[in-house]
């Protein structure tokens, strides 16, 4: 089991902490010549030969950094602007099925999954990692469908404000859920509504305050879901 937590942490980082948004916009213009997506793959081959740190793994790597380059050419080619958002969620369910289906494939045999402490750690690190700028971007992601630019326009605010706010909130919704305290989530929800009341009265924008209601809901929900998969998931780590 820890193989495969490893792997995946290995993606997180690779997917969405060392992609530079030049080198996405790079990859769609010029799709299979771009540099940055063998350098992109390339990424994700150090980070996997790092992190599991033992050369009888190196078809498993080679083979999941192919099928990763493979993944990333369809999609490249096949996405357009009006369906990137389905394909970012088909590019990243095909990525994690290849993680956890290789190793099953070829090292069933050799798979431990006897309770070992440090399984434990590498699973919150990456529950952890991905309420931040995974969740964020999956956020931007889903968010790309509406176009709040007029109704933001008049509306300072400090640059990417929404975007720390909103990981702090996974971050507390996961602590508070995970060390059993779930009326604190309550009460974290309570207390932003009244933060946002000014916002939403002041607006009187139908829109925005979708918008707002929206992305709160999808903030806490991804922190939810994570957290009892966490709960859940520790058990047989």
């Amino acid at each position: 089991m820890i193989l495969i937590l490893k792997l995946l942490l290995a993606h997180l980082i690779g997917d969405f902490f060392l992609q530079p948004q030049k080198w996405v916009k790079h990859k769609e213009k010029h799709k299979l010549k771009s540099v940055w997506l063998y350098v992109h793959v390339a990424v994700h081959l150090a980070l996997m030969f790092l992190f599991i740190w033992d050369l009888s793994y190196t078809p498993l790597i080679l083979g999941i950094g192919l099928l990763h380059l493979i993944i990333d050419s369809f999609k490249l080619i096949l996405q357009q602007k009006n369906n990137k958002r389905i394909f970012f969620f088909i590019d990243q369910i095909l990525h994690i099925a290849t993680i956890i289906g290789l190793p099953a494939l070829f090292y069933s045999k050799t798979y431990n999954f006897e309770f070992i402490p440090n399984d434990q750690l590498l699973l919150l690190i990456i529950c952890i990692a991905f309420l931040t700028t995974p969740a964020s971007i999956i956020m931007k992601i889903i968010f790309s469908k509406w176009n709040i630019a007029k109704l933001t326009k008049d509306n300072e605010s400090l640059k990417d404000a929404g975007k720390y706010i909103g990981i702090l909130e996974r971050l507390l919704v996961f602590t508070f859920i995970v060390v059993g305290q779930w009326e604190a989530v309550g009460f974290l929800i309570t207390a932003k509504s009244v933060f946002r009341f000014g916002d939403l009265t002041a607006s009187k924008e139908r829109k925005l305050t979708e918008y707002i209601l929206i992305g709160t809901l999808i903030s806490f929900g991804i922190a939810i879901v994570i957290s009892l998969l966490y709960l859940n998931f520790r058990l047989y780590v």
